[in-house]
């Protein structure tokens, strides 16, 4: 066991650690690992349906208001299917993207297919599937024109707002962001959409991401409204829908609150009557494609104590690693760490929670207070339902982890199941391994040849032959 120890961390060493609820039992906990093991990601249907049911309370007063799940938080077609009971559409980014909606059940034209630097093949899916095209840049009208097939009669265009507006760590700079197009060019693509033939179009953004602030989002349904307008006044397009993108926060740490959905939804109703009616614009939809915030603090990653280490500092070694979730890595984000059972228990140590990649920042948790643990117990990192087990990777042959979904009645069903070996080397080409190693294997055989014929010279040189001596 790992002895208390001191950090030189000070908000580490200074931080009492908060507790966070959890939607199951240590009991509960225990029967699900019975039957799937460590690392797993455990999804709250409860919780999910929740907050999916309160973003759309928010905007019960916009009668077009949609919410695109941004599939890229969590692509597993059933949470999909689960979110379109809900009413959900599916924000997607690329074709496996838009196959997932699809073998949820989604029919296209409830698809947002936000995408940049787009292949060609999956303009053409994406059309084929009736999904709504929102375009990146301002050249994907050419590539559509020229390579896929034409333009479809509903159009959609990504603002990047520049100077006008700041970002946040994870998208940054507007300026200095890969996204979206410049008001000019909105002006400029929109109009030559409709001498093509183009009758319907729409507004979208998204500047910022894990946002707390709602009076972000509120200044950003601003922008796009007088956006919407000044489009009406100059050239006489009404736009079908603004899509305020998605990128509102979740608390992440104890003692974070949650964003106000509902500050929000009544911001942007307060901009929607101030500028939308008298610019005679009403009705005009509102969209939004959160993701995060509708399943980021359902999912908890389990994963078993295997090592306890002590050099220069402590360590707690588990069996998960930053290839199932790599949010700490990456941004240096806060994830809570629970242990169920010991959440209580004094004294708390200071040590790094580390999974056992090749990487010195495979770390969930640097400098962090826990209680004391021992090899074999469960740790639970919580807030991995969005980036978490999407972002996930094969490094050091590490496999994918199971997802199940904890259901509003306590039952367990299985989502995906835990990666395999066979599966990892599925892609690989054998016949060429075949082929590599028959040179592979002629060319150790020449060597042990070439080896042979010199050994004689070689020794020749090392261990000269004497000359005979005189007969005795």
């Amino acid at each position: 066991m790992i002895m208390p120890a001191k950090s030189t961390n000070p908000y580490a060493a200074t931080r009492a650690p908060a507790a966070k609820p959890l939607p199951f039992s240590q009991r509960q906990m225990q029967e699900i690992l019975a039957e799937y093991p460590t690392p797993l990601f455990v999804y709250h249907e409860r919780g999910i349906r929740e907050s999916g049911r309160r973003l759309k309370a928010a905007f019960l007063w916009n009668s077009g208001f949609r919410e695109y799940f941004a599939a890229k938080a969590l692509p597993n077609p059933n949470i999909l299917a689960l979110l379109s009971s809900e009413g959900f559409g599916v924000d997607a980014s690329s074709l496996p993207e838009l196959q997932a909606a699809a073998a949820a059940g989604i029919p296209g034209d409830e698809v947002m297919f936000t995408s940049n630097n787009t292949p060609v093949r999956e303009f053409r899916e994406a059309k084929e599937r009736g999904a709504i095209l929102n375009l990146d840049d301002i050249t994907h009208l050419d590539i559509l024109l020229e390579e896929a097939g034409g333009l479809p009669e509903l159009l959609s265009f990504r603002l990047n707002p520049g100077s006008t507006r700041t970002g946040n760590q994870i998208i940054g700079d507007p300026v200095e962001a890969k996204f979206g197009m410049t008001r000019a060019q909105i002006f400029e693509g929109i109009t030559r959409a409709r001498e093509e033939g183009v009758r319907h179009f729409g507004l979208h953004t998204m500047i910022a991401s894990n946002e707390l602030d709602p009076s972000y989002f509120v200044d950003t349904s601003e922008m796009l409204f007088e956006l919407a307008a000044d489009l009406a006044s100059l050239t006489g397009v009404k736009v079908q829908f603004v899509n305020l993108g998605g990128g509102i926060g979740i608390p992440y740490e104890p003692d974070q609150l949650p964003v106000d959905i509902e500050a929000i939804g009544r911001g942007v109703r307060e901009r929607y009557d101030a500028i939308i009616r008298p610019a005679g614009l009403h009705p005009l939809a509102v969209y939004m494609e959160n993701g995060r915030y509708v399943t980021g603090p359902h999912g908890y990653l389990l994963t078993t104590v295997t090592t306890l280490k002590e050099t220069f500092k402590k360590f707690v070694g588990v069996d998960a690693t930053m290839a199932d979730v790599m949010r700490p890595a990456v941004y240096g984000a806060y994830h809570h760490i629970s242990v169920p059972g010991k959440d209580r228990v004094p004294p708390y140590w200071v040590a790094d929670v580390v999974g056992s990649l090749c990487e010195n920042n495979d770390k969930f948790a640097i400098d962090r207070r826990l209680p004391p643990v021992e090899r074999g117990d469960v740790l639970v990192i919580h807030d991995v339902g969005a980036h978490g087990h999407a972002m996930g990777f094969n490094y050091n042959g590490k496999l994918r982890s199971a997802e199940v979904l904890l259901r509003e009645d306590g039952s367990i069903l299985p989502l995906r199941r835990a990666e395999t070996a066979r599966e990892y080397f599925a892609t690989v080409n054998w016949d060429s391994l075949k082929v590599l190693r028959r040179e592979i294997g002629t060319q150790l055989a020449n060597l042990i040849s070439d080896l042979g014929e010199a050994s004689g010279h070689i020794s020749g040189i090392i261990h000269p032959s004497l000359p005979e001596g005189p007969a005795h």
